[in-house]
């Protein structure tokens, strides 16, 4: 909002979209020019949305008691061969939607009561979602801005971003670029998933929450354990707690399944362990990170 009144939220947008025509807003860098033909992202001018919704399942400070509004952005810049949302971000079931239908899916959840606006899978749509803002603000858009991601950003983009987005929620999937090879088709993902958390952290700090213990502003990070270790949980739980904060809270996830192309992968055509879960868990306390939520399994 303060963006706005100044000017320098439609800077941005002209700004992004320029970028657009030689593509370099994710870490992939394709560099088409995306108002004629389509990224690695499979997505070109406009971004496409699966649905948008009041979502009760995040984690209780995104959720809250009214609901977090996610608008899940169709198509993706990573290949996980595990995604459990591959329909859409492999698949590409969706609809292409203007920037006025973009704001008036914001709006429609503000007036539903969400807590916030929270983008699910935005990396290869930055552009896209500042235009719609560029529009959705002067209608009375208000409520925090959530920006919920693979962790596969780039710094290009999250610069457009610094003072727009309230809430950073990115995973860190892996501490080794060799498991980001074989499962999400990226040859750098540890490099850039650090460098993008360490941004975000720089931009939002440690999350914040209101006195219903509603996030206002801050990072959270999620990370999806995985079977036989792939995650490389210790890494990133040391990473966090040396490079950004011990009070950086963590969402644990242990919900992998098989999905996708995991269940032909002998190395992931399996839910994890309860001991691998609680190593996991270990791992996270021993780094001296407290703050945050495990999961039963």
């Amino acid at each position: 909002m303060k963006l706005y009144g100044t000017g320098e939220l439609e800077k941005r947008v002209g700004e992004a979209l320029e970028s657009l025509k030689e593509c370099r807003l994710c870490p992939r860098y394709c560099k088409v020019n995306r108002f004629q033909v389509k990224g690695f992202c499979r997505t070109g001018r406009y971004a496409a949305v699966s649905s948008y919704n009041a979502h009760f399942g995040e984690e209780p400070p995104i959720s809250g008691y009214r609901g977090s509004g996610t608008i899940f952005f169709t198509n993706c810049n990573l290949r996980c061969i595990y995604c459990q949302n591959y329909p859409i971000s492999q698949l590409g079931h969706g609809e292409e939607v203007s920037p006025e239908e973009l704001a008036g899916m914001m709006l429609t959840l503000q007036n539903w009561g969400c807590h916030n606006i929270n983008f699910v899978t935005p990396s290869h749509v930055v552009a896209q979602i500042l235009e719609a803002l560029l529009i959705a603000v002067p209608r009375g858009l208000s409520i925090p801005l959530v920006y919920n991601s693979s962790g596969y950003d780039s710094l290009e983009a999250l610069r457009l971003l610094d003072g727009v987005v309230d809430i950073y929620m990115p995973d860190l999937r892996y501490s080794d670029n060799n498991a980001g090879k074989k499962f999400s088709g990226v040859n750098d993902y540890a490099e850039v998933s650090r460098t993008a958390v360490r941004e975000m952290h720089r931009q939002v700090g440690d999350l914040k929450l209101d006195k219903e213990g509603i996030a206002i502003k801050g990072l959270l990070i999620r990370h999806l354990v995985l079977p036989n270790g792939w995650a490389g949980t210790k890494a990133t739980m040391e990473f966090i707690s040396r490079e950004l904060s011990k009070e950086t809270y963590i969402s644990l996830m242990s919900q992998y399944f098989p999905a996708y192309k995991a269940v032909q992968n002998p190395q992931l055509n399996r839910r994890i362990t309860k001991s691998e879960y609680e190593e996991a868990k270990k791992a996270m306390l021993q780094a001296g990170l407290e703050n945050g939520w495990f999961q039963e399994i």
